[in-house]
């Protein structure tokens, strides 16, 4: 067995010691997550659905080199909490905790839950890869119970296109009662599609599953304001809803997540956590962030970003002569979802042609996107992150260039 990524360059020495046999196996055979800059860090980066906007921190702001940065930050990070209390309405700190990215709160949900070797989780694909890669690290197994991959009935709602298959997971929880979490992503990534309530309610509320639902929902603020799911936390103790400050703050480089939940599992969160997990600059920032005039500021920015996607998606809907197909999925998150078609007129989905384009934007044209052709229910789809008005026009430019010659 080798080491994934890892050059044919043989370890020297001792005779003695080979490093495969100090690995374990699961963790041989992992195949890393694979971020958005991997392949291209370079251009009109529209590929990792970061804020195009930026943050909304006044540049008033003390500077980085004003902060006791020789002594260790403060483990609690109440000041936060209290803000991010406040702005979900949950009644105070101890409904709050905070991780290094939403990636450090979903690995110690699986690690504090589930039973490695043992025990499972269960996600709705297509969804954020984390979980998996997560799930894999731990040696936990993965149940995966599809989103409705048909477009029959729309987009979305509780039985569109991308909505969660209720019913089929609760039939997934009786067939296997390992499974202790269940991963929801709204608005899901890559679909762009949120969640009713009524659905997650649904599964909170199935006696039969005595573990914890886990609503994912880094883009929430882009959705309608009364779409989060921390609506229903002083009603389910089985319910944790995860946030970030990646996107919508425009604040993706501080790596800050947030899981809202009731004091018992935030209690266990807090007990798990490595010591002075968030660092001194970070909270600095996270702080100023959270003010309510930053808070102002980047609301003003979602709808700015809004209004460019209304914008973006009538543009492509001009492309559709070329191959650029209707974009799928839902629009509440700050990216559009578009399958590419064949260019022999059968409205075809086209993955080799998908991936052309996509390697011929970021090659040769300097716009750099997301191929999301591999994932269920999106053949040849291409996830494009809104960005500011000029990229966005430069993006359309160069997609019509493309299609045009291929």
């Amino acid at each position: 067995m080798s080491i994934h990524g890892l050059p044919s360059a043989p370890a020297t020495g001792p005779p003695h010691f080979d490093i495969i046999n100090a690995i374990r196996p699961n963790i041989l055979a992992l195949h890393p997550y694979r971020c958005a800059r991997d392949d291209y860090q370079s251009g009109i980066l529209l590929d990792a659905n970061e804020n195009a906007l930026g943050h909304s921190i006044p540049r008033s702001e003390k500077s980085v080199h004003d902060l006791d940065l020789h002594r260790y930050p403060d483990p609690a990070q109440n000041a936060i909490k209290e803000r991010i209390a406040s702005l979900r309405a949950l009644p105070g700190t101890d409904h709050v905790f905070l991780g290094v990215g939403s990636d450090e709160v979903i690995d110690l949900l699986i690690r504090i839950c589930v039973t490695p070797g043992a025990d499972k989780i269960l996600t709705t694909p297509p969804t954020y890869g984390m979980y998996a890669v997560c799930a894999q690290i731990n040696d936990v197994a993965v149940v995966k119970c599809p989103l409705e991959l048909s477009g029959a009935r729309g987009e979305g709602g509780e039985a569109g296109r991308f909505s969660v298959r209720v019913p089929e997971v609760k039939a997934a929880i009786d067939a296997d009662p390992a499974i202790k979490l269940i991963f929801l992503c709204s608005p899901g990534n890559p679909t762009g599609t949120l969640l009713p309530l009524s659905s997650i309610r649904a599964i909170l509320e199935y006696p039969n599953f005595k573990g914890i639902v886990v609503v994912d929902e880094a883009y929430i603020d882009f959705a309608s304001a009364d779409a989060s799911a921390a609506s229903l936390i002083a009603e389910y103790a089985n319910l944790c809803v995860m946030q970030t400050l990646s996107k919508s703050f425009g604040l993706a480089g501080v790596r800050l997540g947030v899981a809202l939940a009731q004091p018992p599992l935030i209690q266990v969160l807090t007990n798990t956590k490595a010591p002075y997990n968030i660092s001194t600059p970070a909270s600095h920032i996270a702080l100023a962030a959270l003010a309510p005039a930053s808070i102002s500021a980047m609301r003003s920015k979602i709808a700015t970003l809004v209004a460019s996607r209304t914008t973006l998606l009538a543009d492509l809907a001009t492309l559709a002569p070329l191959g650029v197909g209707r974009s799928i999925g839902g629009n509440d998150a700050n990216f559009v979802v578009v399958p590419i078609l064949a260019n022999d007129g059968s409205a075809r989905a086209d993955n080799d042609r998908a991936q052309r384009l996509y390697r011929l934007l970021a090659e040769e044209n300097g716009v750099v996107v997301r191929y999301r052709g591999s994932e269920p229910g999106c053949e040849a789809c291409l996830r494009i992150t809104i960005g500011t008005e000029e990229e966005m026009k430069v993006a359309v430019g160069r997609i019509r260039e493309i299609l045009s010659a291929i």
